[in-house]
C-alpha cells in the first residue's frame, strides 16, 4: 500500500485540523513529487518543439524547401495537440470515476515510453516515409499523455493541500514548464556544442529524447509513495449519498450541465498558451531562419528567460490566495494584448539582448494567468467532475491555440513578410483570456478568504 503522504483536512480548513510538522513535510514532499513528476512530462513534449523548430526539416522532410520541411514539422507538432484534448477527455473520466493517482501513473509512463522512442527512429533517408508516419504517431501518443497528466497533476496538488494554500501549491505544477523549458533547451544547447553540426543532425538530437528514460524512476515513486488526494477518497466513501460521491459518467454530466464554463475556461489560456509557444518555437524558426541568428545563442536567451518564470509563478499562485484568482488573470491577460505589438518590434531588431527583453516580459504576463490557474479551473468544477471539466478546458486551448501557433505564425510571416499579423493575433488571444476571465466568477473571493473554514469554489455547489 502507498506510504500517505497527506492527511484529511479537519474543520480549520488546514491538514489534519493542525498541519502537524509530519502533514507540512508530507506536503512538500508531495509539492516536489508533483514538480519533478510535471517538469519530466513537459520537458518530454517541449523537447519535441525545440527540435521541430531546429532538427526535424531536415531528418524527416530533407526532400522539402526549407519553408515547406518547417511547415511539415510544424504540422507533426500540431498532432500533439490534436491529441491532448481526447488525452484529456479519457484521462478525465477515468480520474473522476477511478482516481487521480493511477492515471497520472498511466500517463507519465505513456509519455516517457513515447519520448524514448522518437529518439531511436530512422530517419527519413533510411526508411523513407515510414519515419515521418512513425514520427506523428508516437507525438499523438505525446499529446495523449500531456492531456492526461495536467489534470491529475493539478489536483493531487491542490486537493491535497490547505485550502488557503491552494493557489501557491498547483503552481508546483505549473512552475515545471519553465523549468521544463530550461532543461530542454539546456540540453540541445549542450549537445550542440559539443558536436559538429553534421554529427548533431545525424545523432546528437537522439540523445534528449533518450534521456526521458529517467521518468521511469519518477514513475515508480509516485506508484509507491504517493496516496490519491483526500478529497477523491471523500468521493469514494459517499455511498450513502450517491449524489455526493463517485459520477458514472463524469463527462457527460460537465458537459451538460458545465459547457459555458469548459468554454470560458477554455479562453482563459488562450494569452500564455500563444505567446509562450511563439517564444519557445516559433521564434527558433524565426530567428535562424528570417533574421540569421544562431541557433545556440537564440535558444539560450529562451532558457535564460525562462528563469523569469521560476519566481513569477509561485508568487501569482501565492498572491492568488490573498486577492483572489480573477485579479491576476485579468492583468495577466492585458498585459499580453499590450505587450504583443512591443514583443515583435523588439524581436525584428535580431538584437539577442531586446529579444532577451521582448520574452522576459511576455513570459512575466504570462505567469500572472498560468500561475492561478491551477487551482481556478479546479475550483470552478464540483469534485466530482472536475478532473473531466478542468482537463476538457486546459486541453480545448491546447488544440485550438497552442498547436497551431508555431505553425499559423510560420505562414502568416511567410505569406505577408511581416510579423504585424503575428502581433495582431497574439492582442487578440490576450483579449480572449482578460474576457473569460471578466465573465467567470472568482473562486476565492473575500468572504472565502476571511473564513477559517471555507474552501475556495466550495460556495459555488451549494
Amino acid at each position: 500500500m502507498a506510504t500517505p503522504l497527506v492527511q484529511p483536512e479537519g474543520p480549520s480548513g488546514r491538514l489534519g485540523g493542525g498541519e502537524s510538522t509530519t502533514a507540512r513535510h508530507a506536503s512538500r514532499k508531495l509539492q516536489a513529487a508533483g514538480l519533478v513528476a510535471s517538469s519530466l512530462e513537459w520537458y518530454d513534449f517541449f523537447l519535441y518543439g525545440t527540435a521541430a523548430a531546429l532538427v526535424f526539416p531536415k531528418v524527416f522532410f530533407p526532400h522539402s524547401s526549407a519553408l515547406m520541411g518547417t511547415l511539415l514539422a510544424f504540422s507533426t507538432f500540431w498532432a500533439g495537440f490534436v491529441a491532448r484534448p481526447i488525452g484529456g477527455v479519457l484521462a478525465g473520466h477515468l480520474g473522476d470515476r477511478y482516481g487521480r493517482k493511477p492515471v497520472v501513473v498511466t500517463c507519465l509512463a505513456l509519455m516517457g515510453a513515447a519520448t524514448f522512442l522518437i529518439g531511436c527512429l530512422p530517419s527519413a533517408s533510411a526508411v523513407g516515409t515510414l519515419a515521418p508516419a512513425l514520427l506523428v504517431t508516437l507525438r499523438f501518443v505525446q499529446g495523449l499523455a500531456a492531456g492526461g497528466q495536467w489534470g491529475g497533476i493539478m489536483l493531487l496538488l491542490t486537493e491535497s493541500a490547505s485550502p488557503k494554500r491552494r493557489g501557491f501549491a498547483g503552481t508546483f505544477g505549473q512552475t515545471s514548464v519553465p523549468v521544463a523549458v530550461i532543461i530542454s533547451n539546456l540540453i540541445f544547447v549542450t549537445a550542440g556544442a559539443l558536436m559538429p553540426d553534421d554529427d548533431f543532425l545525424s545523432w546528437g538530437w537522439r540523445i534528449p529524447f533518450l534521456v526521458s528514460v529517467v521518468m521511469f524512476l519518477v514513475i515508480l515513486y509516485i506508484q509507491t509513495k504517493v496516496e490519491d488526494t483526500p478529497e477523491f477518497r471523500e468521493l469514494q466513501q459517499e455511498v450513502s449519498r450517491p449524489e455526493r460521491g463517485v459520477v458514472r459518467t463524469p463527462l457527460a454530466q460537465v458537459l451538460r450541465d458545465r459547457w459555458k464554463t469548459i468554454l470560458l475556461g477554455c479562453g482563459l489560456l488562450s494569452a500564455t498558451n500563444s505567446l509562450f509557444y511563439v517564444s519557445i518555437s516559433g521564434l527558433l524558426s524565426y530567428g535562424t531562419g528570417t533574421l540569421g541568428l544562431e541557433r545556440n545563442p537564440l535558444l539560450t536567451v529562451v532558457l535564460i528567460s525562462a528563469v523569469a518564470m521560476l519566481a513569477t509563478l509561485p508568487w501569482s499562485g501565492y498572491m492568488s490566495d490573498k486577492v483572489g484568482r480573477r485579479p491576476l488573470i485579468l492583468v495577466g491577460g492585458l498585459g499580453v494584448a499590450v505587450w504583443a505589438f512591443p514583443y515583435f518590434w523588439l524581436v525584428d531588431t535580431a538584437s539577442l539582448p531586446l529579444i532577451f527583453v521582448a520574452v522576459v516580459v511576455g513570459f512575466v504576463f504570462q505567469c500572472l494567468t498560468y500561475g492561478p490557474i491551477a487551482s481556478f479551473l479546479g475550483e470552478l468544477f464540483a469534485p466530482g467532475v472536475r478532473y473531466s471539466g478542468a482537463s476538457l478546458a486546459y486541453q480545448l486551448s491546447a488544440i485550438i491555440v497552442s498547436g497551431g501557433t508555431p505553425f499559423l505564425m510560420t505562414a502568416l510571416i511567410a505569406r505577408t513578410d511581416s510579423t504585424l499579423p503575428v502581433a495582431f493575433y497574439i492582442m487578440l488571444m490576450g483579449l480572449i483570456t482578460f474576457a473569460s476571465a471578466w465573465f467567470l466568477p472568482e473562486t476565492n473571493p473575500a468572504e472565502v478568504r476571511d473564513d477559517p473554514a471555507a474552501v475556495p469554489g466550495a460556495h459555488l455547489y451549494r
